[in-house]
């Protein structure tokens, strides 16, 4: 009777209030990761080519001196043919000296088949400039300030060669670890490495389950390709949303009717972020332009009648709804703790368990990131014996996935 009357009058409180987490994050972490494990070992063989098709990569550039030519160098160093690749820069009306490092990476990769064109300001401006420029049966634009895995590319187009229901896909963003481990600070560190494993997380978790579903909500702006094909049906990249990335994929995926993908193993690399103060500008980035792209493509189609048949509404209102209930949670669990709600003397036994599960709800919550990663949370928490001594720049995705598999 003492522990029935324990459950039910001091412990009954927390542990319904521990259901939540338990149900939000716990169980789909738990079917996520078998949904991977299940995905990784029934991958298909993909076969090459006769001929590699030609390929136009586009770099949109403005104010890139710093990174430009190191970005040009990791598409020299592709293993990909490269009398079969057409570089496109489009400058939109760059300040700096970025076309003096387009003149250096001429002169030291002369292979490389190099176009430097002028074009109005913005990103979508220039990649729609450079669209009209390209030659290549498909289409990789990415950005200027990044490097591409030396595998990138033809993982890409031998995606693309082997399925031709595939539309557009997405490659997956990671920050170069090397750089990560060089941050200086406490908290830049910390925000560093959460950054580092939210997009392991995004990529090789969240977008890879979303897109074996065919409901991948979003392409990276940083690495994408198309079919040129089906580039030219598109009205191009909008010039006047500050989400061109997410409405180019419902413009495929909803108005077109085709089929967007990740390449989970076509890796480019990006510099950590600097600070929590362009963390805040590139969420808000996000959300502004997640919203301003759904209004305009889900007016029809946004009941609540549709939450089970529609994925886009249900991630609208996990994204833009549960998101307040969630916060309310995580900061009144550790309030109720802080008031004297839990007495160890009282025997509140759960309640150091649940603390632990208030800190990884505000881990998640503070990421502000891509809902995807919060599919499978601990589904690719990957290793720090993995990753602590190898260079990003050479980390192969399987070795990742492999990595994933065993961890778990």
């Amino acid at each position: 009777m003492y522990w029935i009357n324990l459950a039910l009058t001091r412990m009954g409180f927390w542990i319904t209030w521990a259901l939540i987490p338990i149900i939000v994050e716990i169980i789909p972490a738990i079917v996520s990761t078998i949904k991977l494990m299940h995905l990784h070992l029934h991958q298909p063989k993909l076969v090459p080519p006769g001929k590699w098709p030609w390929v136009t990569i586009i770099v949109p550039v403005y104010n890139s001196e710093d990174t430009l030519f190191e970005c040009i160098r990791s598409i020299n160093n592709q293993s990909y043919p490269k009398n079969a690749m057409q570089v496109v820069l489009a400058n939109n009306q760059s300040t700096d000296d970025s076309f003096g490092a387009y003149a250096k990476a001429q002169n030291t990769f002369p292979e490389l088949i190099l176009r430097y064109v002028n074009t109005d300001k913005g990103k979508a401006r220039a990649l729609n400039t450079a669209i009209y420029e390209s030659i290549g049966i498909y289409v990789i634009n990415i950005d200027s300030d990044g490097l591409l895995e030396k595998d990138a590319v033809k993982n890409m187009v031998l995606k693309f060669e082997n399925d031709p229901s595939i539309a557009a896909m997405t490659g997956a963003i990671l920050p170069k670890w090397q750089m990560v481990q060089g941050v200086k600070g406490l908290w830049h560190k910390i925000l560093a490495k959460n950054e580092y494993y939210e997009y392991a997380q995004a990529f090789l978790s969240g977008r890879t389950i979303e897109s074996s579903k065919d409901q991948l909500f979003t392409m990276s702006g940083a690495f994408s390709a198309f079919r040129r094909e089906v580039l030219m049906e598109t009205f191009l990249y909008d010039i006047d949303s500050i989400g061109e990335d997410t409405d180019m994929t419902f413009q495929i995926r909803t108005r077109l009717g085709k089929k967007v993908v990740i390449c989970a193993d076509a890796i480019f690399y990006v510099e950590p972020i600097s600070g929590f103060s362009e963390l805040y500008t590139q969420r808000q980035r996000w959300q502004r332009g997640e919203l301003e792209v759904t209004e305009n493509y889900m007016t029809q189609s946004s009941s609540l009648k549709r939450f089970f048949n529609n994925f886009l509404v249900r991630r609208m209102i996990i994204d833009h709804t549960f998101v307040f209930p969630r916060m309310i949670w995580t900061f009144a669990s550790i309030v109720l703790i802080a008031f004297g709600v839990f007495d160890p003397g009282r025997g509140d036994v759960v309640s150091a368990d649940l603390l632990a599960v208030c800190l990884c709800g505000a881990h998640q919550f503070c990421q502000c990131g891509d809902p995807a990663t919060k599919i499978s949370q601990r589904a690719t928490l990957l290793p720090t014996s993995l990753v602590g001594d190898t260079d990003a720049a050479s980390l192969p995705v399987r070795q990742l996935m492999d990595s994933v598999g065993r961890h778990h």
